[in-house]
């Protein structure tokens, strides 16, 4: 192949003839070095030469990037690693390796940083807005209750002060990931502990599940020991054990209780509380119901509980009287008549005003679910079938598997529960007068 002394002149002129595919110049003054063109593309300095008895050619760079003397140079440089038995491509491709490592330990490191960086309130959005469609309503509000920042202004429910305070889970969200060490978290447990150790106790268990969601993920877990730093024994024996609540009414004390309540100036509250005692369901759940929920035509009662989702329970006479005397002023059957479209807030207070006329002490709004419970007992009623009523699992193969009553069949007992504790409470009632017809009177 012939060689010519490049210059600039003959570099910029060079040109591959419209007829072949590539067409090559070649360097006088440095051994193997050429000026690649095609019709198409840019002309390229290459190298050619021979390594182990085969030809071999690469590609150096654009002219317009090298300078004449620059291209030479690296040709002789190609060429002396030839002569040391040295492979110019493999250090090619071991260069472009190293500068693809360089170039992902800087993403990696970039990458560690950001994750070093994300805060504890940033990775509980992502958790809420992951977990939220598995959770129900009630799980989903403890979530946002116990990380309110707290601070606004409310005129119940603040013991005087006026304003909101932070939910126990709070502190924690502007501390980064990593900073969540055990013993932050057991620190943050024995303070809590001191003055709201129930709310604690459940912020600790959300937390638990928070940092083992964390552990599962690629973007976090590069952040977090192995070990779950929640799970640890000084944290919970910071938060301490609750105490079993053994609190419902005597058969005794029925009297008192009906004649306190049914003098609560509000007859929703009060409604709402004799149904509480006379269902057997959970406060929140009571509270929660819709008037779309009862069916008078087959007397049923729809319940969203926790535990099945939902279950149909009797409409029984006195519930049924009660409801069917309430104002519908929204869609749920105990209505605030404060808030729009919103339910009773807070009858608890005017529970324990009610209890404290009755001088029953102690006495909860969840007491009342556990008083229907031991009260049915005086009749008793199958087991199955009061926890079927109140929304218990079931507690034995037999019952799990094979003992769903009808409601029917629950309403024989239901019923029969319904006029016993009416009948230990004084209270003469009619039951198939018709609901909302007839007024209920106390036996003298």
């Amino acid at each position: 192949m012939a060689k010519i002394a490049f210059t600039a002149g003959r570099v910029s002129g060079f040109k591959c003839p419209p007829d072949k595919k590539q067409a090559f110049m070649w360097d006088v003054t440095a051994p193997g070095l050429g000026l690649r063109a095609t019709p198409a593309g840019k002309p390229a300095y290459v190298f050619q030469s021979v390594y182990q008895g085969k030809d071999i050619r690469l590609t150096i760079g654009s002219p317009a990037a090298w300078s004449i003397p620059d291209a030479q140079a690296k040709a002789r440089e190609l060429q002396r690693l030839i002569d040391e038995g040295k492979d110019p491509r493999d250090l090619k491709r071991e260069a472009i390796a190293a500068v693809e490592a360089k170039r992902q330990q800087e993403q990696e490191r970039e990458q560690a940083d950001k994750v070093a960086a994300v805060t504890v309130g940033e990775a509980w959005a992502a958790y809420i807005a992951e977990r939220t469609p598995h959770w129900g309503e009630l799980h989903r509000k403890d979530h946002e209750r116990l990380t309110r920042a707290g601070g606004e202004t409310a005129k119940r429910g603040t013991r005087g002060r006026g304003v909101t305070i932070a939910g126990p889970l709070h502190p924690l969200l502007g501390l980064t990931l990593r900073d969540l060490t055990a013993p932050v978290i057991e620190a943050w447990a024995a303070r809590e502990a001191q003055t709201r150790p129930t709310a604690a106790r459940l912020a600790w268990r959300l937390l638990k599940a928070f940092l083992g969601w964390c552990a599962e993920q690629p973007e976090y877990a590069p952040v977090l020991p192995s070990v779950n730093p929640a799970k640890t024994k000084k944290a919970r024996e910071a938060l301490g054990k609750p105490k079993a609540k053994d609190d419902s009414l005597l058969k005794e004390q029925l009297p008192a209780w009906f004649a306190a309540v049914r003098s609560i100036g509000n007859p929703t509250v009060a409604a709402y509380l004799q149904t509480l005692l006379l269902t057997g369901a959970r406060p929140g759940e009571v509270l929660a119901m819709r008037w779309d929920d009862l069916n008078t035509q087959w007397r049923g009662l729809t319940i969203r509980d926790k535990v099945e989702g939902e279950r149909v329970i009797p409409l029984t006479p006195y519930v049924h009287h009660l409801l069917a005397a309430l104002p519908r002023r929204n869609e749920f059957v105990f209505a605030s008549s404060r808030n729009e479209n919103t339910p009773l807030t807070e009858p608890n207070h005017a529970h324990d005003k009610a209890c404290k006329v009755a001088a029953i002490d102690g006495l909860t709004l969840h007491g009342l679910r556990r008083s229907f419970g031991t009260l049915s007992e005086w009749l008793e009623i199958p087991s199955g079938v009061v926890a079927q009523i109140q929304g218990h699992k079931p507690s034995a193969t037999a019952e799990k598997h094979y003992r769903v009553r009808p409601l029917d069949l629950l309403r024989v007992h239901h019923e029969r529960i319904e006029a016993w504790i009416l009948e230990q409470a004084g209270i003469v009632f009619d039951a198939k007068a018709e609901p909302g017809k007839l007024r209920v009177v106390q036996a003298a």
